[in-house]
């Protein structure tokens, strides 16, 4: 039989797609109910939800597409019927305010927690089972394999920063000598009791996995409430949890949407609700739980390209990594690139322009937009475009050849240049620094000079999440550090806006409701609160007598 050479590699593609799935379909982890590698339309897959440590259908389904082709894959809960919701309000009342644990009551669960981090890492490192991670996370959020695997090996090292004793060692407290002999004073960190994290679409893995794990580490109990369109990924993570001995417990997971999320934690016991996602509802959750709320919110971030240029393919590269990986679905993304006109002259748009044309739908460089459509997007670009000056550098056009449903952006990676002086006019600067959820950047060029200005543009923006400072110029770093606020800034020739690794604190600054992620300091900012208690045990002095009135 002779096959032209188009056909055999046609052929020899479906044979080792066929080979992965069926490796991966037979050594499917004991734990799983999904199995990512056939879920299709053909084969739909019904979410559950997780309440007083049993896993329960709902009552009704939402239909959710699949974001590739656009079928029907996945049936998920809607959690919307008076006893559904009454159910998890009564489950979350059993937590006293003193949680499930702290420092005087029910210890033992500290080292537990660090037991079942040692499990749950070294059932993570297993092949079969870290592939199984990575193919839920790409099914559900669309993200190059690398990204993907990314995600996952960070939550397993958090994970395993937190075996054995180190979850004991997290909420160790001080004392401080008293006024007299007998008096010692004592500070703990205190658990908040019922609490509830709500976490979004864009990282279905690490950032709920990092907010849970911490919140469940002080003695909380916790409330779960994933963005629906990835529920699917800590639906199956749990089930992992509780073979590596999660106590049934401690631990809630619901499928709903806003409105009902909002009527369980406005009637329910929530103490704290830890929040990430757009700043839209971050602000509405914080009017309607009255300011008990830590967030995680939007962020428009910057770079900054100092006047000298150094290693321009390198930060070149980290720039299109910033700015378009995850089709630019981070709350860490490159949202807008100061460059100085010695980058512009030295070529940075043009190497920008190459690195943006290697991005494709097949390997998920590029994927779909799951919270801005087409028109959406075209919209904002024409609005930016008609600033005086502005110019599409690259992209700006639809995706073509592939299936992503309307319903989902699908647009190529696209950049437009505004000179900074019109940049920062009023009329100019809201549609400018309006965050687009995609591959989306403004390159804002300026000169000596504007500095100043600059800085100024910075000083103006709402939200300071993360952004960078690429210069080798200490004089100039130490300034712009000095006269900016955001949370997670990289300073240095290898600066990013991107990267929350579980080896440093992510979070905003410059708000009393931001929270952080990752570090022992993060989980006791975020899920702990400081108590103090007194011990005054004498003895009484034996010649004391009572004093006159004060």
């Amino acid at each position: 039989l002779m096959l032209s050479a188009k056909t055999y590699s046609k052929l020899l593609k479906r044979a080792q797609l066929f080979s992965l799935n069926e490796r991966n379909f037979g050594s499917l982890p004991k734990f799983a109910t999904c199995d990512p590698f056939t879920l299709s339309g053909k084969n739909p897959y019904t979410l559950q939800n997780r309440v007083n440590g049993k896993w329960k259908n709902s009552v009704n389904t939402v239909d959710l597409v699949d974001p590739m082709n656009g079928e029907v894959f996945l049936k998920v809960p809607k959690t919307d019927t008076k006893e559904e919701i009454q159910e998890v309000i009564d489950s979350a009342k059993k937590c006293p305010k003193s949680g499930l644990h702290n420092p005087f009551k029910n210890v033992e669960r500290y080292t537990k927690y660090g037991d079942i981090c040692f499990k749950a890492a070294a059932l993570m490192r297993e092949p079969h089972i870290n592939d199984y991670l990575v193919q839920l996370v790409q099914r559900v959020m669309p993200k190059s394999k690398i990204q993907a695997q990314g995600e996952v090996t960070v939550t397993r090292k958090f994970i395993e920063n937190f075996c054995s004793d180190s979850v004991r060692f997290l909420v160790k407290g001080f004392s401080v000598p008293g006024d007299h002999t007998g008096q010692t004073s004592y500070a703990y960190r205190w658990p908040y009791g019922p609490v509830c994290v709500i976490t979004p679409f864009n990282f279905p893995i690490e950032i709920p996995v990092l907010q849970m794990m911490g919140a469940l580490f002080a003695g909380n109990k916790v409330l779960l409430k994933t963005d629906t369109r990835v529920g699917l990924v800590m639906e199956q993570f749990i089930r992992l949890l509780e073979e590596a001995g999660l106590p049934a417990e401690d631990l809630d997971l619901i499928n709903s949407d806003g409105p009902t999320a909002e009527k369980i934690l406005v009637n329910g016991p929530f103490r704290l609700t830890q929040f990430t996602g757009s700043s839209k509802v971050a602000e509405h959750l914080s009017e309607k739980l009255r300011g008990k709320v830590i967030l995680e919110d939007a962020g428009f971030d910057w770079k900054i390209l100092g006047p000298d240029v150094h290693d321009i393919d390198y930060v070149a590269w980290q720039s299109d990594q910033d700015a378009y990986a995850a089709s630019g679905q981070k709350c860490s993304a490159q949202s807008i690139l100061y460059a100085h006109k010695n980058w512009i002259e030295a070529g940075i748009i043009d190497k920008l322009k190459t690195l943006a044309a290697r991005r494709k739908v097949e390997d998920l460089t590029l994927g779909p937009v799951l919270t801005w459509n087409n028109e959406q997007i075209k919209s904002h670009i024409d609005k930016c475009l008609k600033i005086p000056g502005a110019k599409l550098e690259f992209g700006g056009q639809e995706l073509t050849g592939h299936s992503i449903p309307k319903i989902y952006g699908s647009y190529q990676p696209t950049a437009i240049s505004i000179p900074l002086k019109e940049l920062v006019k009023p009329k100019h600067f809201k549609v400018a620094t309006c965050e687009l959820f995609g591959p989306f950047q403004i390159i804002a060029t300026w000169e000596d000079g504007e500095l100043d200005t600059l800085l100024e543009s910075v000083e103006r923006m709402e939200h300071h999440l993360t952004a960078a400072v690429v210069s080798r110029d200490e004089v100039f770093r130490h300034k712009v550090l000095a006269h900016t606020v955001n949370g997670t800034t990289y300073s240095g020739i290898r600066a990013r806006t991107t990267g929350a690794p579980q080896n440093h604190w992510f979070g905003p600054a410059g708000d009393p409701r931001g929270g952080g992620i990752g570090t022992p300091e993060a989980i006791l900012k975020v899920w702990t609160c400081h108590r103090e208690i007194i011990n005054d045990i004498g003895p009484v002095a034996q010649d004391w007598k009572t004093p006159p009135p004060s």
